[in-house]
């Protein structure tokens, strides 16, 4: 029966070895131990437990049904495309996850954890064996690849280590690469976005998109990193969305709703900073402070013909040329 303890981390590993190296069995022992004692000071496994592991990947019934030969040199899947991801739960991990489900429940009406009760919910939601059961329905972007670079980011945050990143934009002809000293992750309109030190720049607040564009990324060994000074807190609450652009000012936006929209703008603000008015005649208007970027003009634009920016005189001039620029598209 195969070793339980940290299995699951173990497996994560194997299956990422399985698919992207070309290790010998010694090979592959030496690397899980490596990472395994990353993780777990002085720990590690044993030959007859790398064994066992491999018998459960192989295994067609009670296992993964991993396409990985039998007596080969070279342990790798025949199909590379293959990941135990895709695969149903394991008896253990099932139990595994009712046990820290059940835990987790004991915590989710405190005032710290106030995000855990809809977590929760909505896992024990996905637990259900179809479609027709479920009652919960979640914004999700089906094609997002970025997931996966996620834990790897955040373990390098957590780890203090400098990376290279290597990065090709939608419009770039070639790919760049440079030293990134990673330092918060943030998530905005389901995709996720790693921001730090671009040391070879010098910028301080770069963001990083977690999709096709990053190519990928390798730690740095001899590279010492650096810490942020920046308030982040701050720093997202002054700005709708994820770009700041240079010498950004924050300005003072003043918007007037139409068609009663207002009551859904406070009901889900894009700024959650604003203010109201007390004046009877200014019910239908709000302010706040922010700076000025494309997100900030995607989300005024999403109200189409129920929103009016008053001002700044800068940004009405802007929501008049993307009003203009789409009048151009129906006139045709």
């Amino acid at each position: 029966m195969a070793n339980s303890k940290h299995a699951h981390i173990r497996y994560n590993f194997l299956d990422y070895c399985f698919r992207n190296k070309s290790f010998t069995f010694n090979e592959l022992l030496s690397f899980l131990n490596e990472k395994i004692a990353e993780l777990y000071p002085g720990e590690g496994i044993s030959i007859r437990t790398l064994r066992d592991d491999i018998k459960v990947f192989r295994d067609k019934n009670n296992g993964f049904s991993a396409p990985l030969p039998e007596n080969i040199r070279i342990l790798r899947y025949t199909d590379t495309n293959f990941s135990i991801a895709q695969k149903p739960l394991l008896g253990y991990e099932q139990y595994l996850i009712t046990a820290a489900q059940q835990l987790l429940e004991r915590f989710e009406n405190h005032p710290k954890y106030n995000k855990l009760s809809e977590a929760l919910i909505k896992f024990q939601d996905d637990e259900e064996e179809n479609d027709i059961s479920k009652t919960l329905f979640y914004d999700s972007n089906e094609e997002y690849k970025g997931i996966k670079h996620l834990k790897p980011l955040y373990l390098a945050i957590k780890k203090k280590q400098v990376l290279q990143i290597t990065f090709k934009g939608f419009q770039d002809d070639i790919a760049t690469t440079f030293q990134f000293h990673p330092h918060i992750l943030k998530q905005y309109n389901n995709r996720w976005f790693v921001f730090g030190l671009n040391k070879t720049n010098e910028i301080k607040e770069w963001s990083i998109p977690l999709d096709e564009r990053l190519i990928k990324f390798e730690v740095i060994e001899d590279a010492a990193y650096i810490e942020t000074k920046v308030d982040w807190e701050t720093f997202f609450r002054i700005m709708v969305g994820v770009v700041r652009p240079k010498d950004a000012e924050i300005v003072k936006v003043v918007l007037r709703f139409y068609n009663g929209r207002e009551n859904y703008f406070k009901t889900k603000p894009f700024q959650p900073d604003y203010e109201e008015y007390f004046e009877e005649d200014k019910q239908d208007q709000v302010w706040f402070e922010t700076i000025i970027n494309k997100e900030l003009v995607q989300q005024l634009l999403s109200y189409g013909q129920d929103i009016e920016v008053l001002g700044p005189r800068v940004l009405k001039e802007q929501m008049l040329e993307q009003a203009n620029t789409m009048n151009k598209y129906y006139l045709k």
